[in-house]
């Protein structure tokens, strides 16, 4: 437990740094945005600078762990039992467009499990934190999931993937399908803080497709200590490297679930 609130602090340290990097690069990036290969999967020298600050700090008080960046790639020994997952500016689109809402990620799994995770949203100065049996935090405060119980009368989010032009298992179906069923179904465009949101009552459920682990990991284990509930769609145990997850405040779960099952192909919709 002492070393888990290490690690935590660490992170926590890593991210508020990064945080400050995006916020300075905010609005200045002129034509430093490109495309890694994929239309709209963009990349920033703040993204970039982010995560230097990052890999630096974690670095210099782990030495021995494993990293796998969003930017870096896989870093160090990958046998290693401490894996940091990073993702340095979750929402980099948002960012290019100056649009508020974008996230550090910064994740640790041991042995592939996470157990660590710290999300900051530098615009709105919320730095989410959650640790396996330390409980999860906004700003320092013990959040919990909502009670919604009914999905009728729940509110969701989710995210389309950056080969959604290319597959048709794309989720467009599912957002309609969902649409109709709930209260509304909102699109962010950063998986970290649709679950930090959902972590701490705002929203009920999110599911998405097409997620790397960099994206996920701290929002796992921070949802899972504010009360929640992560699976595969089917209600599985989740497996990160499958890029798929469903994520809820627990009471919605089984029946987000049966829906994500039965969702008609998007042809029906006309």
């Amino acid at each position: 437990m002492t070393n888990l609130q290490i690690f935590l602090d660490i992170a926590t340290e890593a991210a508020l740094a990064a945080g400050a990097v995006l916020q300075g690069y905010l609005g200045k990036l002129e034509d430093a945005i490109i495309e890694k290969g994929r239309p709209g999967d963009l990349v920033t020298a703040a993204d970039k600078a982010a995560e230097v600050v990052i890999l630096d700090i974690l670095r210099r008080h782990f030495p021995e762990h494993s990293i796998l960046a969003e930017e870096s790639g896989k870093l160090g020994n990958q046998d290693n039992e401490f894996l940091w997952a990073i993702d340095p500016l979750d929402g980099t689109t948002n960012y290019a467009h100056q649009y508020p809402f974008f996230a550090v990620s910064i994740g640790l799994l041991i042995n592939g499990v996470p157990q660590i995770g710290v999300i900051y949203d530098p615009s709105h100065n919320e730095l989410f934190r959650g640790a396996t049996g330390l409980g999860a935090t906004r700003n320092r405060r013990p959040i919990q999931v909502s009670e919604t119980a009914e999905l009728s009368k729940s509110l969701l989010v989710t995210g389309f993937a950056y080969d959604r032009r290319e597959t048709s298992d794309n989720n467009y179906a599912e957002f309609c399908h969902l649409t109709h069923l709930t209260q509304g179904v909102r699109r962010s465009g950063s998986a970290a803080l649709d679950l930090a949101h959902v972590a701490c009552g705002r929203l009920d459920g999110y599911w998405e497709r097409g997620l790397s682990p960099w994206d996920i990991t701290a929002g796992i284990i921070l949802l899972q200590e504010a009360g929640g509930k992560v699976t595969a769609y089917d209600r599985t145990p989740l497996k990160i490297e499958s890029g798929r997850i469903l994520a809820t405040n627990g009471h919605i779960h089984d029946s987000l679930s049966q829906e994500l099952e039965q969702v008609p192909p998007l042809s029906a919709w006309g």
